[in-house]
């Protein structure tokens, strides 16, 4: 069975790396870009719903929310992670080599895939999984790009 996650979860992580990442962007802080990789790769490794943004979500935001959850397949949105994990390192490399056009291209990059999540409900990195998936066939049930409701 596949795994599913709360699509509101995930738009309002997104709003959350977003903040991180203009903020990031804005102050050029090594230190919030470290944090910001940490949660990507948490996401990646474990899984967006076990992200730090995702547990403040199901404490703070979850229970007052009324409307019914909708799920999606994890694997998308796992793999947006890694790819927003791979934009964090080298943002790192960046700072570490004191190439600061790094760190700020792969910062805005990261941000600008954030926030069209957050914004408009499109997940980049979801997009670029469910067209590599498409093309190499390596996987035999490709779930829809769109959420579906689990019954």
């Amino acid at each position: 069975m596949l795994k599913q996650i709360d699509v509101r979860g995930a738009r309002f992580s997104a709003l959350l790396t977003t903040f991180v990442l203009a903020l990031t962007l804005a102050t050029e802080s090594w230190i919030l870009a470290l944090w910001q990789t940490a949660v990507f790769a948490i996401g990646a490794t474990f899984g967006p719903a076990r992200t730090p943004y995702a547990s403040i979500f199901r404490a703070v935001v979850k229970p007052r929310l009324k409307s019914s959850p909708t799920f999606e397949d994890e694997r998308p949105p796992r793999f947006a992670q890694a790819v927003g994990f791979l934009f964090g390192a080298a943002a790192l490399v960046g700072v570490a080599s004191g190439i600061s056009l790094l760190f700020t291209l792969a910062i805005a990059f990261a941000l600008a895939a954030a926030f069209l999540n957050a914004a408009f409900n499109f997940c980049l990195g979801c997009k670029v999984y469910l067209l590599f998936a498409r093309t190499f066939k390596n996987d035999k049930k490709i779930e829809n790009s769109h959420p579906a409701e689990v019954k």
